[in-house]
């Protein structure tokens, strides 16, 4: 049995994007000595675009799941090995990225702190820590995401919108889309796979 539903389907840039059946929900960080500065830097963080917060949340998700096998929706455009090879390929680039910015964030994080000279809460190092948090909670993700079974399964919906980027017409994307809300009961699925 699978515990929660995974996504992997090219956005309207033809982008590959992997997100889950779960709703977006505020990153949990509880540190009550500098409260007012998490609380501010959280919701600084939420103002990131919908389709990074939840491809971020897809791969922390990862973490929490005890089943060895993991369910992923895609078009069916592609063939099964086609498919691994290019989740694949995403799963490095998106680990790549992820040390990279880790690293980034690493060598930031003194510089941040040193704001705190300025009079108020030091929200910079907040918020920068907290996509330090999300960063890595995301990368233990991929790497464990990696080494699961997945189970790829194609999906009318999503291969019909796939099938409507090709042929780049614009104005079948709210009634593909919303087919695609209906089909797995997602929300903002526009935001996430069209603007």
């Amino acid at each position: 049995m699978f515990e929660m539903e995974f996504f992997f389907a090219r956005d309207y840039q033809h982008k590959f994007r992997f997100f889950s059946s779960e709703p977006l929900q505020q990153i949990k960080v509880e540190f009550s000595r500098f409260k007012k500065i998490w609380a501010a830097a959280r919701q600084k963080l939420m103002l990131l675009p919908l389709r990074i917060l939840r491809q971020e949340q897809a791969f922390e998700n990862i973490n929490r799941i005890k089943a060895h096998e993991i369910r992923i929706y895609f078009s069916g455009k592609d063939s099964g090995k086609k498919i691994r090879i290019l989740f694949f390929l995403f799963l490095q680039k998106q680990k790549t990225k992820h040390l990279f910015l880790l690293i980034i964030e690493t060598i930031l994080l003194p510089v941040s702190g040193l704001m705190a000279l300025i009079p108020g809460p030091n929200i910079f190092f907040g918020i920068l820590a907290l996509i330090m948090i999300t960063h890595w909670q995301a990368f233990l993700g991929i790497n464990r995401l990696g080494k699961k079974t997945l189970s790829f399964t194609s999906s009318v919906s999503l291969k019909e919108w796939e099938q409507i980027l090709a042929k780049k017409d614009t104005t079948a994307f709210p009634a593909a889309l919303k087919r695609i809300e209906l089909e797995f009961g997602l929300n903002n699925i526009q935001k996430i796979l069209y603007k």
